[in-house]
């Protein structure tokens, strides 16, 4: 769930984006040498990659406000966890290597408008987000974090994406499709652990074996730039991760292409992205019909449409809905 890019280069193709597919690979993803004036584009616009953003804003609604804990409110501060390690268009440094910026802190933004309250953005590690979370540290964490039913037991979730994995192979690859189990039997495969696709994968490396398939060769890269180095290399043959950074690195670096996309929540149920916060501390619903207001004010498909995201919109948050199934379940 982690990109390595601090800064993109010019990239139209990243209109590949939209349609969830293309080609790209070379793992140095960090073209500090790129002009300032290089930036991504989607669908002619081109995206600000700078730290003045010049968000899309909301209004604050006083009644859905009102709900927010006060112990929450008090001190006038939303405090979102993102894991700013670099994974556009989700969220990443932007060109002063300091201010996160993406999709994701663009929809965190609108929902602290909302509630009236001033964003006061946390970065960390992807682990540490759900130990901040349950700890109180962040109040909310926007980080495309899918909704799982072992996750419940402990977080609340505010739904606002859809959850689209994608499987990443160099062009030169003899691999033409992964749509099953059977399609990695064998394979060196990676994937970052502590996530859904870390569960997926595991769950169709059992069927094979159970089938009497080989086993896959699964690698482990905290780093998705390390991934790509190994695939590039020949250590891995395939990356299994999510579809929106997948699609921008290959829209700006050439080279590779997606072979499959997968729901982050398995074979029978589309995956959602949530915000997460603390089970049971009040604070969900606010964000929920917070949620509600901009899907309905059209600031969040503003956002979207921003990100070359808008394939992902949903038509309303929920709240907890059903997640990925329990490992082993």
């Amino acid at each position: 769930m982690r990109l390595t890019l601090r800064r993109a280069a010019a990239v139209p193709a990243f209109l590949l984006l939209l349609a969830a597919a293309a080609c790209g690979e070379e793992p140095t993803l960090t073209p500090a040498d790129a002009p300032s004036s290089a930036a991504p584009a989607v669908g002619g616009q081109t995206i600000n990659i700078g730290p003045d953003q010049n968000r899309v804003r909301a209004g604050k609604v006083h009644a859905i406000a009102a709900q927010v804990p006060a112990a929450i409110a008090e001190d006038g501060k939303l405090t979102v966890g993102f894991s700013g390690e670099g994974s556009p268009p989700l969220v990443f440094p932007a060109t002063d290597d300091t201010t996160l910026i993406g999709v994701e802190t663009d929809l965190a933004q609108l929902v602290a408008d909302v509630l009236g309250l001033e964003i006061a953005p946390e970065n960390s590690s992807w682990e540490n987000l759900f130990l901040g979370t349950k700890s109180g540290k962040y109040e909310v964490v926007f980080n495309n974090v899918t909704v799982t039913e072992e996750r419940k037991d402990t977080y609340d979730f505010a739904t606002y994406r859809i959850d689209q994995l994608g499987w990443q192979v160099i062009d030169s690859s003899p691999i033409k499709e992964i749509g099953k189990p059977a399609d990695i039997a064998g394979l060196r495969v990676s994937v970052d652990s502590g996530t859904n696709q870390e569960k997926i994968l595991l769950d169709w490396d059992e069927q094979n074996k159970q089938a009497g398939l080989k086993p896959a060769e699964i690698q482990y890269y905290h780093k998705y730039g390390d991934a790509l180095l190994a695939l590039k290399s020949g250590r891995i043959q395939a990356y299994f991760g999510p579809n929106p950074a997948i699609a921008y690195n290959i829209a700006v670096s050439g080279g590779s292409r997606i072979v499959g996309t997968a729901s982050g929540a398995g074979p029978d149920l589309q995956g959602l992205i949530a915000a997460m916060t603390k089970k049971d501390n009040g604070l969900v619903k606010p964000v929920n019909e917070a949620l509600t207001t901009v899907i309905g004010n059209g600031k969040y498909a503003e956002v979207l449409a921003r990100w070359g995201l808008s394939n992902e919109a949903i038509p309303q948050s929920q709240i907890n809905p059903p997640g990925l199934p329990r490992q082993g379940a």
